[in-house]
């Protein structure tokens, strides 16, 4: 897609918009009580929301551009329809992953209690524990990863120290590698979604999962403007596309999960995926945990839906760059997952894919 990088690498943004009230805030947190935190955030909340761009709780702009020019294919094609390889594998319409970020202790106590809710809907998760900010108790990897579940790294200390500034980045690279090997881990979260378009691809990972593709609430707003993976170098990063949920319930205090649903009913519309943080420290109430379950029932629900782990999702995009769809149709080149052809074709004016 021609000038994606654009968006996608938030070229777009400005990097001193907003950050002298940014940097005050964060400045002072530490000495402001929690109740006094949240209602700053929440009377800034109304504000943040009405951001022009990226659009709020969905920037479609990447997605018609791409709907765009695979249309104007169709149109000039002889046998008016397009192949290309599908964006999922075995003719699944869209993915979806489950990722929780581990904040802090009380976290760490629920993620058992966590994972037994998910597994009773069938689906596994990623766990991403911050290396040097909270005990992380012995035995507790092994418990997660026997659930079929995934360990990630969610930054050496739970701050804004990574990305500050271009020595503290190169200074904390070789801790993040030892971590990421030691741990045996495959992806990366940095701490409240702090980010770097120019550096992320020399992260020591197979893949990161920082940038959301819309949020005006984080300390960063912005994002890429995507609901599909796609690179840095060689790291593929899975956007965050759905609100996360300590913004939903404790910011917007929302009563219900319709921002999710509503999100994820249009992500599945365009074969996009479902991206979505459920902090363990915030899910502790019986209704907050009620909230969770009804957006599990919801996702165990849709049709044709590929669950997965956030690695096998990066795996899968990074083999689905090297393959292709010959004349005949037929797939070219090699994954481990089975690739299928999908047709884009026209009708009553839209662009239709079929998977």
């Amino acid at each position: 897609m021609s000038g994606a990088e654009h968006f996608l690498y938030e070229r777009y943004r400005d990097p001193g918009a907003g950050s002298r009230l940014r940097n005050g805030y964060y400045a002072l947190k530490p000495l402001l009580p929690r109740t006094a935190q949240l209602t700053l955030r929440r009377a800034y909340a109304p504000r943040q929301a009405r951001r022009a761009f990226p659009a709020w709780p969905i920037e479609p702009l990447l997605v018609e551009r791409c709907e765009a020019e695979l249309l104007a294919r169709v149109r000039a094609s002889q046998q008016r329809r397009v192949a290309l390889v599908s964006p999922w594998p075995r003719r699944h319409r869209f993915a979806a992953v489950l990722t929780h970020d581990v904040e802090g202790p009380a976290g760490v106590e629920n993620v058992l209690r966590v994972i037994e809710l998910e597994r009773a809907y069938g689906f596994v998760s990623s766990w991403n524990f911050v290396a040097e900010w909270y005990p992380i108790p012995a035995g507790l990897f092994e418990a997660v990863r026997a659930a079929g579940c995934e360990i990630g790294l969610h930054g050496i200390r739970h701050d804004a120290a990574l990305f500050r500034d271009r020595s503290q980045f190169e200074a904390a690279l070789p801790k993040i590698a030892r971590y990421a090997r030691d741990w045996d881990v495959a992806g990366f979260r940095s701490p409240a979604t702090h980010r770097n378009a120019d550096w992320m691809a020399e992260l020591p990972v197979r893949y990161d999962s920082s940038f959301p593709d819309t949020d005006p609430f984080e300390p960063m707003a912005g994002g890429c403007c995507s609901i599909l993976p796609f690179f840095f170098g060689d790291v593929v990063e899975l956007p965050i596309t759905l609100v996360q949920d300590h913004t939903l319930f404790e910011i917007l205090r929302e009563p219900g999960i319709e921002r999710w649903t509503e999100k994820s009913d249009w992500i599945m519309r365009h074969h996009g995926l479902v991206n979505i943080i459920v902090h363990p420290d915030y899910v502790v109430s019986a209704q907050r945990l009620g909230r969770y379950e009804a957006f599990l029932e919801y996702l165990a629900t849709a049709q044709g839906g590929w669950h997965a782990l956030p690695r096998d999702v990066a795996q899968w995009w990074r083999e689905r760059a090297d393959l292709r769809v010959d004349e005949d149709g037929s797939i070219a080149g090699t994954s481990e997952l089975p690739a299928t052809t999908a047709y884009a074709r026209e009708e009553n004016g839209a662009l239709v894919l079929d998977v």
